[in-house]
């Protein structure tokens, strides 16, 4: 604020992430957002899979009508409150599956994986796997799903970043405080923290409790952003081929 820093930190300190941590709903927000990252995420994938394999299927009766169906989706939807109608004529209200189900597919990572599948595994390997006794459903568990690492990994990148930063539907669906997730925690540490300049007459201590807002604002910032980091490198590899799916022909 004062224009001190350049490149080099000045009087780094701790302050901020201190202040964050001694919020007692932060371990509480971290689980349920680890909880919902890798349920959902597990959820997300399943439903994926299970909705995209069929489509590949030239076999299957109605497959492009099912298709316009789900993109349809993507451009119209019922809109906020059809939608908490229905999750609330569900009871998802207040519980953990209101986060997982609403959001368990996503159409456009359904075109995705399906676009993967029709370009890496050919129908040779379908029919022979037919040929030996292999049905649909253990030719998608045994063969569809190990060839298909690749694009589980862009797509469980995908989901998880999406859970991780889930806020709006919490907000919507989640009025117990157990249930939060870490943003909405964070939320509520950032407005705790902001200042009202009416109520501070001294001018050292208005800038002293602005910096300390500031720097929880920024510690809050790092917090949310850390576990993604960390998962990123491991995935970085099968991002590259997820993002190239389509784009070379021969």
């Amino acid at each position: 604020m004062k224009g001190d820093v350049w490149l080099w930190p000045v009087r780094p300190t701790l302050r901020g992430y201190n202040a964050v941590f001694k919020n007692p709903k932060i371990m509480t927000g971290f689980a349920n957002s680890f909880f919902y990252m890798i349920v959902g995420t597990t959820v997300n994938l399943v439903m994926t899979m299970l909705a995209a394999f069929p489509l590949t299927r030239r076999e299957f009766r109605g497959r492009n009508i099912i298709s316009v169906l789900m993109v349809f989706t993507m451009y119209f939807s019922g809109g906020m409150v059809p939608t908490y109608i229905v999750v609330k004529k569900l009871m998802l209200v207040d519980t953990r599956a209101a986060m997982i189900i609403p959001i368990a597919l996503g159409v456009w990572n359904v075109i995705l994986c399906r676009t993967y599948i029709q370009s890496t595994i050919p129908d040779t390997l379908y029919e022979a796997a037919k040929i030996d006794g292999c049905s649909p459903f253990l030719f998608l568990i045994k063969i569809v799903f190990p060839l298909s690492a690749p694009i589980l990994a862009v797509l469980a990148l995908y989901y998880g970043v999406g859970h991780w930063n889930a806020y709006f539907n919490a907000l919507l669906y989640l009025n117990k405080t157990e249930l939060a997730p870490l943003q909405i925690v964070l939320r509520e540490i950032l407005v705790l923290s902001k200042i009202d300049p009416v109520m501070i007459a001294d001018a050292r201590e208005l800038a002293a409790k602005q910096g300390l807002a500031d720097l929880v604002k920024y510690a809050v910032i790092v917090v949310a952003s850390v576990p993604v980091m960390l998962i990123y490198p491991f995935v970085q590899k099968y991002f590259v081929k997820g993002v190239m799916i389509g784009a070379i022909k021969g």
